[in-house]
């Protein structure tokens, strides 16, 4: 009964000390005005993701992922997840209910769904510390564990991409297993996060499969102690896969395997994974011994590769490997967050200590832990969990937002240790190595050390004409011009696709997105060739609005690969006779001009 009191009494100290944390950052973007509600900051993610949350409200079928407005006529089907747009769209309901506003809805959900993702990924942090190192680690993980998620962004006003729903839901899935000895049904709730994060995205099946290896791992070595807990894991996981895939996955699309989205092909390995560990469980003659549970499930792997292999062949391949090579050369290329550590290397060598250097002195600490001896259960978690999302994130610079939020866990305990010494010693040395260790752990700190060091990298380098911040095409009030304007279908860049959709009621061929294949060699085909070609594109697709940003990368990219195409020649003012100039928009950071009708 005491413990289980305890227990109850930990969860609502971590869940409040969370909160007010949360509350606080909530403050503080209150406080700056919420600004990103205005300046995207060029995430078309999160505009993309209000489309497809107001095109739902609008009446949009739940199973239909079209979207309409972007790509060649009759559009192209997303890959992302409705279980994320739901959410969102009931909170924009209800507030718009409230207030009598659809915008300020619109506004109210774009604000509270990140800062409730934000308390909910602090509150699990904050359980994964105490279940690795103690109640000292709670206050250390949760103020360096928001300094870190606070700078990395993703859980800004109008953060409405997935990548926070599939970090809180990883973490989540992580914090119940390492507390999972305690608490008889945290395994199975384990078990439906981690489904629940795979549903939501594939970018986290590298973690899902890592937690799904340690507690079928953790159960060749401890049978005793983690049988009803890899049992409980397989069955939750098995079981909300199941019910995630009838839930999002059209009837009549069962049968067909997406390698980018939850789909029958990654159902069937969920489930033949969750039923068969536990299923091997309870047999007692597979499970006699260490060789036999290892032989067992070593063989369970062997049938999900067979059945991969052969029933979804097309998963094994790279995930981009089919991607037109055009696309890859001036989209793929240049996207930031898919970059690896050593590329950043060579192009922003700043950049990496904000994104590598807490995860590499986390993977330090365990390694010393390791050789000191006395390994433990959480150990083996945090450590396993930590290389994998290392590893993912030297080969893509996106996944170090997961292995920042790993590395919170035994930098938390770190500092509780030191912590702990200081409150017992008077010396100066362990105040000042206290004082250390702090500043260590707190990746904002290093993000701060790699801004100077790319300051004064970049100090005396001439500045590329046109590159001003204000003409990159990010803030709303940009698109202004654009939402005044009769709807009709635009020719611009990749990087504009996805605000003016948002920001208007006009349709776009392109969008930075790997399925928009058509559409976006339509734009490049327009933009890269003559002025006469980029005419006949026009003609064919009725195009009524030409817009250009000359600020941003993407054109730059594109006049630099083709100096003679049509987009370079209306840089240089040499405007095609079947264009007008929209005569307010000259010289702002988006240029516009109007198809002339013909006769």
């Amino acid at each position: 009964m005491g413990t289980a009191e305890n227990g109850a009494a930990t969860w609502k100290s971590d869940l409040m000390l969370a909160l007010l944390v949360a509350l606080f950052a909530f403050a503080v973007n209150a406080w700056a005005g919420f600004g990103q509600l205005t300046d995207a900051g060029g995430d078309n993610d999160n505009l993309l993701r209000l489309v497809e949350v107001r095109d739902l409200l609008a009446g949009q079928g739940w199973f239909d992922l079209h979207q309409y407005r972007m790509g060649p006529e009759g559009g192209f089907v997303m890959h992302w997840s409705r279980l994320v747009d739901a959410p969102i769209a009931a909170i924009a309901l209800a507030a718009s209910a409230l207030t009598g506003s659809r915008p300020l809805g619109e506004d109210v959900a774009q604000v509270l769904w990140p800062a409730l993702l934000f308390w909910s990924t602090l509150f699990f942090t904050a359980r994964a510390a105490r279940s690795f190192g103690g109640g000292g680690a709670v206050l250390p993980a949760i103020l360096i564990g928001a300094a870190g998620y606070y700078f990395i962004g993703i859980y800004d006003p109008g953060a409405l991409d997935h990548h926070n729903v599939q970090l809180m839901l990883t973490m989540a899935s992580f914090a119940l297993l390492l507390e999972a000895p305690g608490r008889r049904w945290a395994a199975l709730l384990s078990g439906l996060c981690a489904a629940l994060t795979l549903a939501v995205g594939m970018e986290t099946v590298p973690y899902v499969a890592t937690i799904g290896l340690c507690v079928s791992l953790l159960f060749v070595i401890d049978p005793a102690g983690e049988r009803t807990i890899a049992r409980n894991f397989g069955l939750g996981f098995a079981g909300f896969a199941a019910l995630v895939f009838v839930t999002t996955v059209s009837p009549s699309a069962w049968g067909a395997a997406q390698c980018d989205a939850f789909s029958v092909a990654q159902f069937v390995v969920a489930a033949i994974a969750g039923v068969a560990l536990a299923a091997i469980i309870s047999i007692e003659p597979a499970t006699g011994s260490w060789r036999r549970r290892l032989g067992s499930l070593a063989a369970l792997g062997v049938v999900l590769g067979v059945v991969v292999a052969v029933l979804f062949p097309q998963c094994l391949s790279a995930p981009y490997a089919s991607l037109d090579p055009r696309l890859k050369e001036l989209w793929l290329d240049h996207v930031d967050e898919a970059q690896s550590l050593f590329t950043l290397l060579v192009r922003d060598p700043a950049r990496v200590a904000a994104r590598y250097a807490t995860p590499l002195v986390a993977l330090i600490l365990m390694a010393l832990h390791f050789r000191r001896g006395g390994w433990r259960r959480q150990d083996s978690l945090v450590t396993v969990l930590l290389a994998v999302a290392f590893a993912v994130g030297a080969w893509q610079v996106r996944a170090t937002t997961f292995s920042i939020a790993f590395a919170v866990i035994p930098l938390a305990a770190w500092i509780a240790k030191w912590r702990a010494r200081a409150e017992t010693s008077s010396s100066l040395g362990v105040a000042l190595r206290l004082a250390a260790v702090w500043l260590v752990s707190i990746n904002p700190v290093w993000t701060g050390v790699a801004a100077a060091a790319s300051v004064a990298l970049e100090k005396g380098k001439p500045v590329a004409d046109g590159a001003t911040t204000d003409r990159t095409c990010e803030k709303k009030a940009t698109f202004a011009p654009l939402g005044g304007m009769a709807d009709t279908t635009v020719l611009t860049i990749s990087n504009l696709g996805a605000p003016v959709l948002a920001y208007s009621g006009h349709r776009v061929f392109a969008g930075p997105y790997h399925r928009n294949v058509a559409g976006n060699l339509l734009a490049l085909d327009a933009f890269l060739g003559s002025a006469d070609g980029a005419r006949a594109i026009v003609e064919a697709h009725r195009v009524g609005l030409v817009a250009i940003c000359p600020g941003n990368v993407e054109t730059m990219i594109l006049t630099q690969k083709a100096p003679r195409g049509f987009l370079a020649g209306l840089l240089r003012g040499s405007v095609p006779d079947w264009l007008e100039p929209v005569g307010e928009t000259k010289g702002g950071p988006i240029e516009l001009y109007r198809v002339k009708q013909a006769g």
